[in-house]
């Protein structure tokens, strides 16, 4: 039978209604005749498929969460066996408030599926200043809304002293001491760290922190003045300095200037195979100071799809900035989930970076645990495009597409791998297909 006709017939087969006698017609589930209709029920927020599997709640539930996700009720009937936990919406993080904005984080003890990468959307309004500091880890900037004055220092005291405008990105090699300023009267940035925890004990350091806790006699013989000079000093860690006047000053560098920002949104977003979105990636090839952490910018047209693949070489964070979306996790052994996501939902596809979480949570050896996660993403709406951040912690973006992997093998070996017709491999593009349009 061809690939065609079986799935005709799988179609058919899931729609039939079975004839016999109902014994209890007032408990009688609620047939549904097609799979859109069975989709529309988890839709309105309750764990039944209208052909008598699952039933509705009869206990405390927060609605609002189970319309938002549907597939947690169960609505994919594909899904299989137990997934941890890969998504984490910042709505669910602690706001910290602040004169002159706020800042709010995703770290492991929030996704604990996300080791070796966390996250934190940082506010300033005009004039604010995010104190002077440094990590031992690496920072990724993405500018989402408005403008800062950007100023940093590396271990060789090459200095940049600029504007980061929306859509530009900038990359702080750990170590390397850093500030930013709000220019406009909002301005809000993503922030990703290549760390799990970057907010822990020993993990950032703050100038004014610092300094407090040194004596003021070992102050005033490093910087050459007197002792009362530091009489001033904050008592106690602001994290962000209220609005004050933008800084007009330029300093000399003295020892050469280094590259900490790209200015991606000064570059036309370009179009990629299978037309349905574009993708921008931003790597050491194109910003080579970015070593530890590799990302793209993602948007994808309504009703389209980011292709089935995976990453040989890392784990992919993600954070959705607009729209509405659906993925769905393979991590192998008859084991899938899938997720739907909203603005502001950040999420993990992990890989071994998340092997000693996954391998306590299904007791299962290391040489059994596959390398990286397949999956897809899909845009869910009709009229929105859905725009997110892909951020790995590596050199490079990297993926393996499925459709070009089969297309690439033999095509009787795929075929008969599959089941299908040679016909159907036959008809698969050599190329990625990366952003797939609506269909």
């Amino acid at each position: 039978m061809k690939f065609a006709d079986l799935a005709g017939a799988l179609l058919c087969a899931s729609t039939i209604v079975s004839a016999g006698p109902v014994p209890n017609t007032r408990h009688a589930p609620k047939v549904r005749s097609s799979p859109l209709n069975t989709r529309q029920l988890f839709d309105q927020g309750e764990p039944e498929d209208g052909s008598g599997k699952g039933a509705p709640f009869s206990d405390g539930t927060n609605h609002e969460l189970d319309l938002q996700n549907p597939d947690n009720l169960g609505a994919t009937s594909t899904d299989s066996g137990v997934v941890p936990n890969l998504k984490w919406s910042f709505s669910d993080s602690h706001q910290r408030l602040f004169d002159g904005g706020w800042v709010r984080e995703q770290v492991v003890t929030d996704l604990p599926s996300s080791p070796d990468l966390s996250a934190a959307q940082l506010h300033l309004t005009k004039g604010a200043i995010r104190e002077m500091h440094w990590h031992r880890v690496a920072e990724w900037g993405y500018m989402t809304a408005g403008s800062v004055r950007m100023a940093a220092v590396d271990e060789n005291g090459k200095n940049q002293v600029g504007t980061v405008e929306t859509g530009d990105i900038w990359y702080f090699p750990k170590g390397s001491a850093h500030t930013v300023q709000g220019l406009e009267d909002q301005n809000e940035m993503l922030l990703v760290f290549d760390d799990g925890d970057f907010d822990a004990v020993g993990t950032t350091f703050q100038v004014d922190d610092w300094l407090i806790h040194t004596p003021k006699s070992i102050l005033a013989r490093n910087f050459g003045v007197d002792e009362s000079v530091f009489n001033v000093l904050p008592k106690s860690d602001p994290y962000i300095l209220p609005p004050t006047n933008l800084s007009t000053v330029d300093v000399s560098d003295p020892s050469g200037k280094t590259d900490f920002i790209y200015q991606l949104s000064k570059i036309t977003p370009p179009t990629v195979p299978g037309g349905g979105g574009t993708l921008s990636i931003v790597d050491s090839r194109v910003f080579p100071i970015a070593t530890t952490i590799a990302a793209a910018v993602v948007k994808l047209e309504p009703g389209g799809l980011r292709e089935l693949h995976w990453h040989p070489n890392g784990a992919e964070w993600l954070y959705f900035q607009k729209g509405h979306a659906r993925a769905t996790v393979f991590i192998g052994s008859a084991t899938a989930r899938t997720i739907d996501f909203q603005a502001g939902d950040t999420a993990i596809f992990p890989d071994n970076a998340g092997e000693s979480f996954l391998q306590s949570l299904f007791q299962i050896n290391q040489s059994h645990w596959l390398f990286a996660q397949g999956h897809y993403i899909e845009n869910t709406s009709k009229n929105e495009t859905l725009e997110w951040l892909e951020y790995y912690k590596s050199d490079r973006v990297v993926d393996i597409s499925l459709s070009q992997w089969l297309a690439l093998t033999p095509h009787d070996i795929a075929a008969d791998v599959l089941g299908v017709s040679v016909e159907v491999i036959n008809n698969l593009k050599k190329e990625k297909q990366v952003l797939l349009k609506a269909t």
